[in-house]
């Protein structure tokens, strides 16, 4: 019998395995041919997560095969005080950084969506994406992929993608800010919460006969999504937005 593989996942990658299993040497048995690609994913793991993988002490990339008695170390893709030791010639089987960061979410992240679009984040969404589109539509315009479906982060044509841990609107996406370092990022009303189309800055005058008598007589300054028209004003949702953005910006920090 062929010896096995050990396999110790570091940083956030131990939130994809069971208690028992996380910050352990886990042993696989050698049974054919396979990539550390695939044999990472049989684990529950999808290649969107993984920037290093050290094989017996040289960094390799996901495509190359497993070996009997391969010794094998897989290290995140966000930022981790766990990581590889000096000496090491590292090759990351991440992508490069996209230069426009743009998102594609999948049908449980609308609130999540629409948070993207009010700080300004080109986000796609539709509540009948299928998963065959959303793989597409990441392929085809290099836009990451959010999900809460491991499953989906694994196929093939994904190259950009995130899995989200979190359950709460807000924690997503204060989660989703950090993992792209996108506090500077922020462009308040330059995208429709509503369809994602930009916004741009309008007269009272040209819209005045749209808006209620209270918004009318209080605010003067407003902003017209391009694509559906939705009006949008700075508000009590741009002052709770403005309270978000700055609790981040000293999170930061901590």
């Amino acid at each position: 019998m062929a010896p096995p593989i050990t396999i110790k996942f570091h940083g956030q990658l131990n939130d994809f395995l069971s208690e028992q299993q996380q910050g352990t040497v886990l042993e696989v048995e050698y049974k054919n041919t396979r990539s550390v690609k695939d044999l990472i994913e049989s684990i529950g793991i999808p290649h969107t997560e993984i920037d290093i993988v050290i094989r017996n002490k040289e960094s390799i990339s996901l495509t190359q095969l497993v070996r009997p008695g391969d010794s094998i170390e897989v290290y995140p893709a966000c930022t981790s005080p766990d990581t590889p030791g000096p000496g090491l010639k590292i090759l990351h089987c991440q992508p490069e950084s996209l230069a426009d960061t743009r998102f594609v979410l999948d049908v449980h992240l609308g609130k999540l969506a629409a948070y993207l679009r009010m700080l300004g984040f080109d986000s796609l969404y539709r509540n009948d994406y299928e998963d065959t589109t959303l793989a597409e539509i990441s392929a085809q315009e290099n836009r990451i992929l959010l999900t809460c479906d491991r499953r989906l982060l694994m196929r093939k044509q994904v190259s950009y993608g995130y899995f989200v841990r979190h359950r709460k609107p807000q924690q997503q996406l204060s989660e989703i800010m950090a993992r792209y370092r996108l506090y500077k990022k922020v462009r308040p009303f330059s995208r429709c919460m509503r369809c994602n189309g930009v916004t741009h800055k309008v007269s009272k005058r040209s819209i005045e006969a749209n808006l209620l008598a209270g918004t009318k007589k209080y605010y003067n300054e407003f902003y017209q999504c391009e694509s559906c028209n939705k009006i949008y004003w700075q508000g009590s949702h741009y002052q709770n937005m403005e309270r978000l953005i700055e609790k981040w910006s000293i999170d930061q920090y901590k």
